[in-house]
């Protein structure tokens, strides 16, 4: 039992994945202050001209599918890396939940 465990530890693999779990445990942070920012802009632009910014919308939408995809990565459901090491998230993801 002891020396399965051991083997585990020096996976070289298993610790790259400990690497990028920190890594993108850090990105999602700053990504979801960034989509913090976009609903305080979004909520100022309701203030201001009555109506909300498509394109805030639209960054907003994006950001939330890459948050999507990093959780994804974290609770092992994918091994799937995101973004760098995929493509951004598409016009595909966005036209689910459309408000526009």
């Amino acid at each position: 039992m002891k020396e399965e465990v051991k083997q585990r530890l020096q996976r070289t693999e298993t610790w790259v994945q400990g690497f990028f779990i920190l890594f993108f445990v850090f990105v999602s942070g700053v990504v979801e202050s960034l989509i913090i920012m976009i609903m305080f802009f979004q909520y100022v632009s309701i203030l201001v001209t009555g109506k909300t910014n498509t394109h805030l919308l639209r960054l907003g939408k994006y950001l939330a599918a890459y948050v999507y995809q990093i959780v994804l990565y974290l609770t092992f459901n994918t091994g799937q890396r995101p973004f760098p090491f995929t493509i951004w998230p598409t016009e595909a993801s966005d036209k689910e939940g459309s408000k526009t």
